[in-house]
């Protein structure tokens, strides 16, 4: 493998005039930077990144530790992320928590001690100690999805509180009246908010929501197929089962199938975070879909504002209603108009 000893010989300059031409530095004449990008290509040398690293105190890589890679929703996000990231010359480790706080906390110290530039985030359970005294030592950081209340630290997600009023619009025009959830961890943000978002939408109506038709689920898919068999085992099952997210529909369609019942015509099915297998479910599934890409490149952009210098923006994007036929609806006119993009 070449070194810049190699390269300095095939461009006739000293190691010190490569350096500074592969650092733009304004010293270095056009001939001289042209002959030193010349023998670069030609003799195939690639910078030591650790080395420049160290001189410039700066890596080029982001951290991103997500919740759960299991799950599709996280999975498209990281996608996003990389590809920005790379399209703004960066390049990005994952970490995947598995909604553990003590794993989160492992793959930030690890990411830190590999002297990243700066975190994306989107917290397990509340955050954890690590995690938590990263940014409050005020290492470039931004939380996307997730976020924690009180931390100064920008925020990219979307509000799903219209898309879940318009759902339970679309629910109760179609004449359900008896409505559940699964809820998400208490602790996380999106977990609360989509619960009160769904209990705000149910007294515009005028409908209840019983503690029995509240199930506590943790955003995996068991969570979802036992709290969907404890709404059946009930005097009086709901007619709707609202899961909070993706993995958790899934698990409550198992449990529906395993007792030989359908959907909907024995029980209504609609989530959050729409995934693409939901087309190919029978009956395609209704969900509230989040721009899940646009987060993910709004969230890179952030914080390499934060890492650059420049002030860095938190986001907030509108989810939106696509209606399937789990609900007993035709799928035409599937989708409400909802704003795509807000800024705070």
């Amino acid at each position: 493998m070449a070194s810049i000893k190699d390269v300095a010989a095939e461009a006739g300059v000293s190691v010190a005039t490569v350096s500074r031409a592969l650092n733009d530095h304004p010293s270095v004449s056009a001939d001289a930077r042209t002959r030193v990008l010349a023998a670069v290509e030609a003799l195939g040398y690639r910078p030591n990144a650790v080395a420049r690293s160290l001189r410039t105190d700066q890596t080029r890589t982001l951290g991103l530790v997500i919740s759960d890679v299991m799950n599709p929703y996280f999975t498209e996000l990281a996608r996003s992320v990389e590809e920005e990231a790379r399209a703004l010359g960066y390049s990005v480790i994952i970490g995947n928590a598995d909604e553990r706080p003590d794993l989160q906390d492992h793959h930030v110290t690890t990411l830190l001690d590999r002297r990243i530039d700066g975190l994306l985030v989107s917290p397990t359970d509340g955050g954890s100690p690590r995690m938590l005294d990263a940014a409050r030592a005020g290492t470039p950081m931004v939380f996307v999805d997730r976020w924690i209340p009180g931390l100064d630290v920008p925020v990219v997600r979307s509000d799903g509180r219209a898309a879940v009023r318009d759902l339970v619009a679309h629910l109760h025009g179609l004449g359900h009246r008896r409505l559940a959830i699964i809820a998400g961890p208490a602790a996380t943000t999106t977990g609360s908010e989509r619960v009160e978002a769904f209990r705000a939408a149910l007294a515009e109506y005028g409908l209840p929501l019983p503690d029995a038709y509240t199930g506590q689920g943790d955003f995996q898919a068991e969570s979802g197929r036992r709290v969907t068999e404890g709404f059946l085992d009930l005097p009086e099952p709901p007619e709707v089962v609202f899961a909070a997210d993706n993995l958790m529909a899934l698990g409550a369609l198992d449990a529906v199938r395993a007792r030989g019942l359908r959907v909907p015509q024995d029980l209504a099915l609609a989530a959050f975070d729409d995934i693409p297998w939901f087309v190919h479910t029978d009956p395609p599934i209704t969900a509230i879909a989040q721009p899940t890409g646009e987060l993910g490149r709004a969230a890179v952009r952030a914080l390499v504002d934060r890492i650059e210098g420049r002030p860095p923006q938190s986001v907030t994007f509108a989810a939106r209603l696509v209606v399937r036929r789990s609900c007993g609806a035709s799928p035409t006119g599937a989708q409400s108009p909802v704003t795509n993009r807000s800024q705070t």
